[in-house]
């Protein structure tokens, strides 16, 4: 029988994990509790944090209590993991409220109800600790010469700016957590990125000196597309699961445009459709393989945003891109409307102007800045210049271009920055 860790090596999950042999049997048992922190540093997650977040998902649906730790308390000290320079020192009240946010992003992922989930925030001890007593009974089971050694401590030794001494007790901080959810809860697993592998060997050493208890790490490749780019890194920045940051549309666009050599592994770690259905997928070739990118788009979307939002986001890509019929048997198990015929182009980007404002002509460059497709004006200017600017599909090779009412097709314009970005402007007469 399929146990948590096959579920997560099948779906891509696992790059390390402790005690392979015995893991298996701990998860054999029924309602496990397992860990995974996750750093406030801002008042959003983003797309790279996906991973994490669907790992402790998966281990709910195998009927596991996961908990998701905030680092309330960590975040005032800054983990050096995976970072070359020295984080900016955060302000209690800003860690405060990026917790906040977090935490309502978590629940879209993981079932808190009925205590099906745990969510605990790391300052309701760790802000409360002393430090003289902090010393003399957790950090003598510290080995400053085997720290050092650890990627996450070393990288940051040989960069220019080294390591500092608050970031230097980010591990003991980090082990103490895991401590602490042993002695609260019971938790036995932690699971995090494979940066996180000294911290969570750390931990687990920790208890084992502390409680004579054996306790388990597993850790996560870092995911890159197929290009070699960094997951959920987009020309306009981060992807963010904030809908105010980045809209359900966007959201829905980032994962509709996914590489084709990507599908079928975005499938597998960032929706819950069976792996046979997406197995029997990977011949997909041409049309099929984008209907199959427009059910991940929607999954993925319905997932961070609820189901409504994910409807929206497709029937407001339909209007811009066309109907697309998805044909019943690929990927089945997915609810995305199928023969869906409706259209919503309120939830794509749009934005209104008044008929007298285009009789004197607008510049193409200001009109694209002024809608958002570009940062500024000069970026606005090289889109033009690079062929990338579009009026109703048709590209704008001349800087001068103006934009009249003669541009201006069923009471609409629309601009597009490439062919995946789209912008509606709706008239007033």
């Amino acid at each position: 029988m399929k146990n948590a860790l096959d579920v997560l090596r099948e779906r891509g999950f696992v790059d390390q994990t402790t005690h392979d042999a015995e893991l298996q049997d701990y998860l054999q048992q029924s309602e496990i509790k397992c860990y995974i922190g996750f750093d406030p540093t801002a008042a959003s997650l983003h797309v790279g944090s996906l991973i994490p977040i669907m790992a402790l998902a998966n281990m709910q649906r195998c009927g596991h209590k996961p908990i998701a730790l905030v680092g309330g308390g960590t975040g005032l000290v800054g983990d050096p993991s995976g970072k070359t320079e020295t984080r900016k020192l955060l302000a209690k009240e800003q860690v405060d409220e990026n917790v906040i946010g977090i935490q309502k992003q978590l629940a879209q992922f993981l079932d808190f109800n009925a205590e099906k989930a745990i969510l605990v925030n790391n300052a309701d001890w760790l802000t409360n600790l002393k430090y003289i007593p902090f010393l003399r009974d957790i950090g003598k089971h510290f080995s400053v010469n085997r720290m050092i050694k650890t990627e996450s401590y070393r990288m940051r030794l040989e960069a220019e700016d080294g390591l500092n001494f608050i970031e230097f007790n980010y591990m003991l901080l980090q082990a103490y957590d895991f401590l602490e959810l042993f002695d609260r809860v019971g938790c036995r697993l932690q699971m995090g990125g494979s940066d996180q592998w000294g911290n969570i060997v750390a931990g687990i050493e920790l208890i084992r000196r502390m409680r004579k208890q054996s306790s388990y790490g597993i850790t996560f490749p870092l995911i890159t597309t197929s290009t070699g780019a960094k997951m959920g890194k987009t020309a306009k920045g981060a992807v963010w699961l904030d809908p105010v940051k980045t809209t359900p549309y966007d959201y829905y666009q980032f994962w509709v445009n996914t590489d084709d050599g990507d599908v079928m592994r975005f499938l597998s770690l960032f929706t819950f459709l069976p792996l046979e259905e997406i197995q029997l997928s990977a011949r997909l070739k041409d049309a099929d393989l984008n209907f199959a990118k427009s059910i991940l788009a929607f999954e993925a979307t319905s997932l961070a945003h609820g189901t409504e939002e994910g409807i929206k986001a497709y029937r407001a890509s339909a209007s811009v891109f066309g109907d697309r019929r998805i044909p019943d048997d690929i990927l089945p198990t997915s609810e995305i409307p199928r023969q869906d015929r409706q259209f919503d182009d309120q939830s794509m980007p749009h934005s209104f102007l008044s008929i007298l404002e285009l009789r004197n002509g607008i510049s193409i460059f200001k009109l694209i800045q002024g809608v958002g497709l570009t940062a500024s004006g000069g970026s606005a200017r090289r889109l033009v210049e690079q062929g990338g600017a579009y009026i109703n599909g048709k590209r704008i090779e001349d800087l001068n271009y103006q934009v009249t009412d003669k541009d201006v097709i069923n009471d609409e314009i629309m601009l597009s920055s490439g062919k995946k970005r789209f912008h509606k402007i709706k008239i007033i007469s």
